[in-house]
């Protein structure tokens, strides 16, 4: 018989049988517990009943003290008040209050005459209670649930409410049916034929009376008796006896020839020079696997020849062993880098092939036993007459029962290789100058770094004065400090850090599992070693200094990129508190901006001047005729600590709000004087205009401080122009006009800024010792179209031309405009089409070709 229909008779034969009675025991033993489950709710339910039986009659205690022993005992106005009080309520047509006293019953309802006469046959046991009690009553058919309170000697207080379907409907939802009846009766038949009963003795009134309550609930399966459970247990014993035939009669038809097969295949030797066919027994398959055996077998055989032609042929050097690391063949490449022939080389062992230690025989077992697929890929050294870097790869040699039977060593030769790999890594993630890893090397292994790290602390690392040594001593010299700072930072570090130059003198560190106060101290730590550090050229000694920013989180909100970012912000902080300072990020001053707080960014202007941290920036002024100097007006820049440069627009405001103008305008003047001092070859051709604002203007000790920079800089006087505002010049005329004559003296020009936006502009020309006007630009703006703009540019050139003055157009913005301009005899223009702003550290002299070009 065929496998295919050995395997079609088992499972329908064997296995589907034993899978239908499996499933019908589960089935049964399924509802067996389904039953248990339900009895368990079961009685769940009779006490649920038993609780809401009991909070119903503290309840209706609760109204009888509430409503009825007020009712009896209060004077009749009162008592009709609360009476109309509780026909009010939804109870009072279920509950009725009496009073007793004697033979006589009294409701306080007159609708209750039928109930009076239902209660006289309880009165005599009624009366004999003298304390407060409260049970059911049950006549016939009629149940009562009754509270007494003796209200004295002789009368009681009697609440009655009838216990009927109202009553009992609130213990429905848990029963299919709820009765009172006396214990002396016989109970009530079931609904239903598989319900089931459960009773409940409640409270009575009367001691010659016990009540009791049947509670009946649905129960949808019978009980299981005895006999299925034998059942089962023979159904479940003949599906094993029929799986255990079924396994007997496949193991003798399938598994023992397969297993006689693969005897035979385990004794074929491959490095024989001939082979013996397999045969099989059994199913007619087998017959057909044995003879594809044997014909891959000689096909195998046959092809022993090709492989050793290519063998010898390849460049790499390959090394046959069998399962005993015996050499069983070597090519001419082997032989030639073992220097050993390959006859000589057979039935050796491989550790003294290689003239090597017993480790390799034991690695090779190992790497055997684990029959692994994957080669072993490893470098080993040849030290021949020229040290040579090979890539060994040792692969399983398998057998045709997928056991190793040897293995395969291949050779190859990787110096050349190796030795580029190198470079280049080296190259790719390391610093040339200080061996540590650079930026993007860094930022990789943070991921690593980070991944086990309960707390991570990045700190960015910046030198100080070391700019003073490359510009002093050279590259060179700059080279060797930073070489020293690296040594001194790792000397100063555990295991847990991870340090990398960044760029110029900066530098990345980053510790993890480290506390506030242990990282506070390891960066000092780092700050002192690094101030120890001392670089002697040419006889001077020099120093450096680092500033630092300190950004931390926990897990899991560790993100190494971002908290990079933070502590690049954090140095910057740094920086400015001084020098060798530290400073932690706190991720609050993310969200300050100078619109919000006018307060910080007054703080801000102050470090900038005081860390000389503001930026100058020019925009030019073009002569109109050949005959006009070069000028340009020195703007005012500010650099956030996330490295954005901002317009002044974004913090005057702060810095006027403040009282800051005069000390950066000085800064200003300062820088200005500064930079032209280092371009003397500008001064016989450049004026520069530096705006004043209003509070510098009559400012004490301003004029001193102008001259004594002027004096410090040794600057001509008339390369330098002072902008005032009309605005500015009118709010301090009389101090303003005496600081413009002083300075006058010393040879400064000044400009009127911003002309004819104010309401006096032509009288107070006459006094102000200005040398140009700047024509406001909202006259400028739409020069070419509008007549009127063009007919107030023209006056006021007109006027200012026979002053002497010379006329400056601001916003020019287009080619239109400086048209017009030229035909009014406007002398100079400044706007967009002239040039935009730019840093003035990027106007070199000579002046470029892009700048002349410009201004052509």
């Amino acid at each position: 018989m065929r496998i295919s229909k050995k395997i079609v008779v088992f499972v329908v034969g064997f296995c589907l049988p034993a899978i239908l009675a499996i499933a019908y025991s589960l089935s049964v033993w399924f509802d067996m517990r389904l039953a248990d489950i339900q009895k368990e709710e079961g009685r769940r339910t009779l006490h649920n009943i038993a609780l809401h039986l009991e909070e119903d009659l503290h309840q209706f205690e609760m109204l009888a003290q509430i409503y009825g022993v007020p009712m009896a005992l209060l004077p009749s106005e009162q008592q009709q008040t609360l009476s109309a009080n509780w026909q009010a309520m939804a109870q009072s047509s279920q509950v009725n209050f009496y009073t007793l006293q004697g033979e006589r019953l009294t409701s306080f309802d007159r609708d209750s005459r039928e109930q009076e006469l239902e209660l006289n046959a309880f009165l005599s046991e009624i009366r004999e209670l003298s304390s407060i009690k409260t049970g059911f009553l049950l006549k016939g058919q009629l149940g009562y649930l009754v509270n007494v309170i003796p209200l004295s000697f002789e009368r009681q207080l009697l609440t009655v409410r009838r216990v009927d379907n109202v009553l009992l409907e609130h213990y429905q939802p848990y029963a299919t049916s709820v009765r009172l009846r006396l214990a002396t009766t016989e109970a009530m038949p079931l609904t239903q034929e598989d319900s089931l009963r459960e009773t409940l003795e409640v409270p009575n009134l009367l001691a010659d009376q016990t009540l009791l309550l049947d509670i009946e609930w649905a129960e949808p399966l019978s009980k299981v008796s005895s006999a299925p459970m034998t059942f089962i247990y023979l159904v479940a014993a003949i599906s094993l006896l029929l799986l255990l035939l079924g396994y007997l009669w496949l193991r003798h038809g399938v598994v023992d020839p397969l297993k006689q097969l693969l005897k035979q295949l385990a004794k074929v030797d491959p490095t024989a020079k001939t082979y013996q066919p397999v045969r099989s027994s059994g199913a007619s398959e087998f017959m057909v696997i044995s003879e594809q055996i044997n014909s891959l077998l000689a096909r195998i055989f046959q092809q022993k020849e090709r492989s050793k032609i290519t063998l010898e042929a390849i460049a790499e050097a390959v090394i046959l062993t069998d399962s005993w690391a015996k050499v069983i063949y070597l090519n001419p490449q082997a032989e030639r880098l073992l220097r050993i022939k390959a006859e000589a080389a057979v039935g050796m062992s491989l550790d003294k092939v290689f003239r090597s230690e017993s480790q390799l025989n034991e690695s090779l077992f190992a790497f055997m036993a684990s029959g692994t697929a994957t080669p072993m890929l490893s470098k080993v050294k040849f030290n021949s007459h020229e040290p040579r870097l090979m890539e060994r790869s040792i692969s399983n040699l398998r057998g045709l029962n997928s056991k190793s039977i040897g293995t395969v060593i291949v050779l190859r030769d990787i110096t050349q290789e190796e030795l580029l790999k190198h470079q280049l890594r080296r190259r790719a993630n390391f610093d040339n100058v200080t061996g540590l890893l650079n930026r993007c090397a860094f930022e990789e292994r943070l991921k690593g770094f980070a991944e086990d790290a309960q707390t991570l602390a990045i700190c960015y690392l910046d030198l100080e004065q070391f700019k003073l040594i490359n510009d002093s001593c050279g590259h060179n010299a700059g080279d060797a400090m930073l070489e020293m700072v690296a040594k001194a930072i790792q000397a100063s570090l555990d295991d847990n850090g991870l340090l990398a130059r960044l760029g110029g003198d900066e530098f990345g560190l980053a510790l993890k599992d480290l506390g506030v106060v242990p990282l506070a101290q390891q960066v000092k730590q780092i700050i002192d070693a690094v101030g120890k550090q001392v670089m002697e050229h040419h006889g001077c000694h020099y120093h450096v200094g680092i500033s630092a920013g300190v950004a931390m989180a926990r897990a899991p909100y560790i993100n190494p990129l971002e908290l990079l970012k933070d502590a690049d912000i954090a140095c910057i902080a740094a920086k400015r508190k001084g020098s060798n300072q530290v400073h932690f990020y706190d991720d609050k001053d993310k969200e300050l901006t100078y619109q919000r707080n006018a307060p910080k960014w007054a703080v801000r202007i102050a470090q900038a001047i005081e860390h000389n941290e503001l930026l100058l920036y020019y925009q030019p002024i073009k002569a109109l005729s050949e005959q006009g100097k070069q000028r340009m007006e020195v703007l005012l820049r500010i650099q956030e600590p996330c490295g954005r440069i901002l317009a002044p627009a974004q913090f005057i405001a702060a810095a006027e709000r403040f009282k800051l103008m005069t000390d950066v305008d000085k800064e200003v003047i300062r820088k200005t004087f500064l930079w032209l001092s280092l371009h003397e070859e500008l001064w016989a051709d450049h004026c520069l205009s530096i705006n004043l604002s209003a509070n510098s203007l009559g400012a004490e000790g301003m004029v001193e401080y102008i001259i004594a920079q002027l004096e410090r800089f040794a600057i001509p006087s008339h390369c330098i122009c002072f902008e005032i505002t009309e605005t500015s010049a009118i709010q301090n005329r009389n101090r303003a006009m005496e600081m413009l004559n002083q300075l006058k003296k010393q040879g400064f020009s000044f400009a009127l800024d911003d002309f004819g936006t104010g309401f006096a502009s032509y009288g107070y020309l006459r006094e102000l010792p200005v040398n140009y006007v700047k024509i406001d630009g909202c006259f400028i703006k739409s020069l070419a179209s509008n007549a009127k703009d063009y007919a107030i540019v023209k006056s006021i050139h007109d006027v200012c031309q026979v002053m002497g003055i010379e006329t400056v157009a601001e916003f020019v913005e287009n080619q239109e405009i400086i048209d017009r301009l030229r035909s009014i005899g406007i002398n100079y223009a400044q706007g967009y089409a002239i040039g935009r702003p730019k840093s003035l550290e990027s106007y070199l002299s000579p002046v470029s070709d892009n700048v002349h070009r410009l201004l052509a």
